[in-house]
């Protein structure tokens, strides 16, 4: 095969490279970027931290709606000063007992509720780190897909500019080419070689960041696959925000907020009202006293007095502020959401049309102008640098339109993260 021909084939390969990698996976296989996601929701040791945070929490409901301890004393009551002994007095003897402090009815209840609703609130955070860990790894994935494919076509056109400058050496060798032109080819070449570097240097990060989230070796290896899980089809902005408003853990969460500090509010209500303490006690008394030591037996009950109003009035005050302070959360939450929310769709929007556009449109015409470049610089109609143009410049458009392709996945990404829900899920309901 000639040298043009060589050229001219490498750059047709160029041209299809994205559309056959979106071909290349099995679909019956299980995507890497699912497995991925799975391994990190098992291994990450921050996703761990938060379900424990979580299972302490709920602990708390049993230790606050349970009774305090019964309380057993014992006493010696009524002795002699002078004597100290057990028959002289009628009053003198041994008691034992038992108290027992019961909340005013409703207080036990309103305090396990406020446990419950904090245990709500970090069950419904844990779930939003499991959500932005799921974005984190696919965002992260796509990010070295990209890389990858980049480095891919950059090595692929660096072939081309060694059988390039080959071509343009043999036509200085024979006197249809200037020095110059050899000299042009030999430095792009080496830009190239330079980008090709930073792109697996950048890789090396992205990689590092993948890792760090699957609770991997920092340098472990990971290869991206070819194939593009294709893109469901996304419902409007109203449908996305309600799915989001009935899905997001992070809003279900300033949701149970209200409803805790509501919880708290409840028990700072019920501390105005009195506890009360249950007790009976058995005196034992000297057989030898005057009426045989007959045993006394006692029973009683002890409230506290709620008098001092202002610090119950400074906690249901502090409830109502808290209510307040949720309640603007939570908009201010679902705002930034529904913001998100709009970015994210316009991202994927704009990706999917420029997907569309390099493959269909810009690449094509890209490779037909470098053909058309190469076959007029055989036959001396146009230089050199025309030439090394048309090939950048389909160069640029390749890897543009893999930023189009891995942009859409990523979108999809943070899509998911935003409402809750997979794109895929949201279209097989429609």
């Amino acid at each position: 095969m000639s040298v043009p021909i060589r050229i001219t084939a490498w750059a047709l390969f160029l041209m299809v490279v994205g559309a056959a990698s979106a071909t290349a996976g099995t679909p019956a296989e299980v995507p890497l970027v699912e497995r991925l996601v799975k391994e990190a929701l098992e291994a990450n040791p921050g996703l761990k931290g938060a379900d424990a945070r979580w299972r302490m929490a709920e602990t708390r409901v049993a230790q606050v709606s349970s009774l305090d301890d019964p309380q057993l004393s014992l006493a010696l009551l009524n002795y002699p000063v002078d004597s100290f002994s057990a028959d002289e007095a009628p009053m003198t003897g041994n008691e034992i007992r038992l108290a027992q402090k019961f909340p005013f009815p409703g207080k036990l209840g309103a305090r396990g509720n406020l446990a419950e609703q904090q245990a709500v609130w970090f069950r419904h955070m844990s779930a939003e780190e499991r959500l932005q860990t799921e974005r984190g790894v696919r965002d992260a994935y796509w990010r070295l897909a990209f890389e990858d494919r980049a480095i891919g076509i950059t090595e692929k056109t660096i072939k081309v500019f060694d059988d390039l400058i080959r071509f343009v050496e043999t036509r200085y060798q024979v006197g249809q080419a200037v020095q110059q032109d050899v000299l042009k080819a030999q430095v792009q070449r080496s830009k190239l070689t330079e980008r090709l570097v930073n792109l697996k240097m950048k890789r090396a990060s992205i990689l590092a960041d993948l890792n760090s989230l699957l609770s991997r070796e920092m340098s472990r290896p990971l290869e991206t696959e070819a194939g593009d899980p294709a893109v469901a089809d996304s419902p409007g902005m109203s449908a996305l925000e309600e799915v989001a408003e009935k899905n997001r853990p992070m809003l279900r969460a300033y949701r149970s907020l209200l409803d805790r500090y509501q919880a708290q509010k409840e028990v700072a209500r019920l501390e105005y009202f009195p506890d009360f303490s249950l007790w009976a006690g058995y005196r034992f008394r000297d057989d030898g006293l005057p009426d045989d030591g007959t045993d006394f037996a006692s029973v009683g009950v002890t409230v506290n007095l709620p008098v001092y109003r202002s610090r119950r009035e400074a906690a249901v005050a502090e409830a109502d502020s808290g209510i307040r302070m949720a309640v603007s959360q939570y908009h201010d939450a679902r705002n930034r959401v529904n913001s998100q929310i709009q970015g994210s769709l316009s991202r994927l929007d704009s990706s999917r049309q420029l997907e569309v556009l390099y493959r269909t449109g810009i690449i094509p015409q890209a490779s037909q102008a470098y053909r058309a470049a190469l076959a007029a610089y055989q036959v001396g109609k146009v230089d050199y640098l025309s030439v090394q143009d048309a090939l950048l410049s389909l160069l640029g458009y390749q890897i543009e339109h893999q930023k189009a392709v891995t942009g859409a996945q990523r979108a999809e990404a943070q899509l998911q993260a935003e409402t809750g829900k997979s794109l895929t899920s949201l279209s097989t309901k429609q």
